[in-house]
This record gives C-alpha cells, sequence and structure tokens, in this order.
C-alpha cells in the first residue's frame, strides 16, 4: 500500500516519527509521506526508521495558505532540503501560530478555562501546537469531557475562543516547495468549499501557480468524489495523489494508514503514475534522500 499524508507528533499526530514509520511497517505500506503540519522537523527521524524498516520514504511538509473560502492546504512531496524560501514560510506560519495561541488563552482565561501556553507547549514539546493539542490538554485537565466538546464549546468559528491563523501565499509556497526539490500538490481539494460547477476553474487557476498535483483521494471525500476529482486531475494533467490524513487513533481514529476515501487501500498507481520517476528526476537517483 501507499500514502501520501501523514502526520507525526511534530505536527498534531500522536505518534512520533519514527512510531509512525514502525506502524507503517506493520501495516504493510511500503511507501509513505510524512507531511507535517508547516514544519520539517519529524523528517530525518522518520527517513532514518524508514530505512530500517525498507519503506520508500517521501520526506514532506504541509502548508496552510492563506485562502478566502474553507481551507487550503499545500502538500510539498519529496523534499530534499530546506530552502531559503521554505525556511522563511514556515518561520512566518510559527510566529503566527505563537500569536494566535497567545490569544486563544486569552480567552480561554476569560471564560473559565485556567490554563498557560507554557504548560501547553510543555506537555506536548512541539513548536506546532494548534486547537487539537488545547483540546486533548482540557481534556486531561478535566474542563471537558471529550475532545471534540472544545471545539464545539471554545474553538470553532463564531464559538468565543476561536481565532483566525496566518496562511502563507500560495505563490510563494509553491516557489518554497520547487525550490526545496518537491512538487506541490493541492491538498484535499473539496476543503476550500467551491461548489463543483466552479471547482474546475478554480483548480486551473491555482494550476497556474505551478501547483501539479490534485489530493484526488482523501478520507473527507466520497469515493464518486475521489473518483470525479483523479478525473480532473488527469484532464488538467496533474499528478493524482491519494493519502489517509492519519494523525493516530486518538485523533480522527477513523482514518488509516494506507487508507484513504471509503476505507478503500491505496495502491500501488499512486506511487508508480507521473509522481515516483518526477520525484526520482529532481533528486537524480532512487533515494529521495532529505538533508537539513
Amino acid at each position: 500500500m501507499i500514502d501520501l499524508h501523514s502526520h507525526s507528533t511534530a505536527s498534531d499526530g500522536t505518534y512520533t516519527p519514527a512510531e509512525l514509520v514502525r506502524h507503517a511497517a506493520e501495516k504493510q505500506v511500503r511507501v509513505m509521506a510524512l507531511t507535517d503540519h508547516d514544519n520539517v522537523d519529524g523528517l530525518v527521524e522518520a527517513q532514518e526508521e524508514a530505512k530500517k524498516q525498507g519503506i520508500i520514504f517521501v520526506p514532506g511538509i504541509e502548508i496552510n495558505i492563506e485562502w478566502p473560502t474553507g481551507e487550503f492546504h499545500l502538500l510539498g512531496l519529496g523534499l530534499k532540503q530546506v530552502s531559503k524560501e521554505l525556511a522563511q514560510i514556515i518561520q512566518f506560519l510559527e510566529d503566527g501560530r505563537i500569536e494566535r495561541n497567545l490569544e486563544m488563552v486569552r480567552k480561554l482565561r476569560e471564560n473559565g478555562v485556567n490554563i498557560t501556553f507554557e504548560e501547553v507547549q510543555e506537555r506536548f514539546n512541539t513548536k506546532t501546537i494548534g486547537r487539537p493539542h488545547f483540546a486533548q490538554y482540557m481534556e486531561e485537565k478535566g474542563y471537558i469531557r471529550r475532545r471534540q466538546q472544545a471545539f464545539d464549546q471554545y474553538f470553532a468559528k463564531g464559538r468565543p475562543c476561536y481565532v483566525d491563523r496566518k496562511g502563507a501565499d500560495l505563490e510563494e509556497s509553491v516557489k518554497a516547495i520547487l525550490t526545496s526539490g518537491g512538487i506541490p500538490v493541492q491538498a484535499h481539494p473539496l476543503s476550500i468549499y467551491v461548489a463543483w460547477g466552479k471547482l474546475e476553474d478554480k483548480i486551473k487557476e491555482i494550476q497556474q501557480t505551478g501547483v501539479q498535483g490534485l489530493e484526488a483521494w482523501h478520507p473527507g471525500a466520497r469515493v464518486a468524489e475521489a473518483e470525479r476529482l483523479e478525473e480532473m486531475a488527469h484532464r488538467l494533467g496533474m499528478i493524482a495523489t491519494a493519502g489517509s490524513d492519519f494523525h493516530g487513533e486518538k485523533v480522527r481514529a477513523d482514518r488509516h494508514l494506507g487508507f484513504t476515501s471509503g476505507k478503500h487501500p491505496i495502491p500501488d498507481r499512486f506511487w508508480d503514475n507521473e509522481l515516483c520517476p518526477k520525484l526520482r528526476t529532481v533528486h537524480g537517483s532512487d533515494d529521495l534522500t532529505f538533508t537539513l
């Protein structure tokens, strides 16, 4: 099986990078990408474990993009290094995330949740603290009974502790991925909240910025929608990819490594299509080694 979208404790997953790779080996995944949110901190650890486990490892990242509707995430698959451009975007997003978290803490305390940002940082030991971490910590401290309650009561848009987050510029992010040796892929395209009648034209616009791939198969899409997106990618000359967006059993427990829309196992064609030879060409070999 293949999986080109997963997360570790370097962002909001529940497995460390090495644990995630060992879990993939147990599930007989032969090609996997680690695509943590807005950082590359787990890539070297995961890469080293993948070599031990005999897994083809695709170093990646998932960048939050500034977008007027819904949510736009951009995957960078097959990174060779962190270019100057990518380092700047990572720092910009990290600074924005800290500002957002401090404002969320202020609002939480106004609403009777007496925690500090430092407590949450110490508990999770990652630079990409976000709402899922706050929700878990609030559950552990007894402020809520289950994590979803934190979103329903505090963090969802329109709730008292919601704070907008900064996104990176799309064209700058595409350039940053390309200069780092990666392939830019639009993640879970239905999340940008564009109606089907207008979606292909919008994706054509996005393609003009240099985005080369479309994550057609994602657990957030129904099978019929995923099939439609894959056909769209082929029509537009884009690479169709597939992923589980796996975070671990404690977060989005319905998602499993190597499985995607409709709980279908991800077949070899999503690695053996244009993506694999393109990455090999960029890296100059079969070894997609990432270097910090």
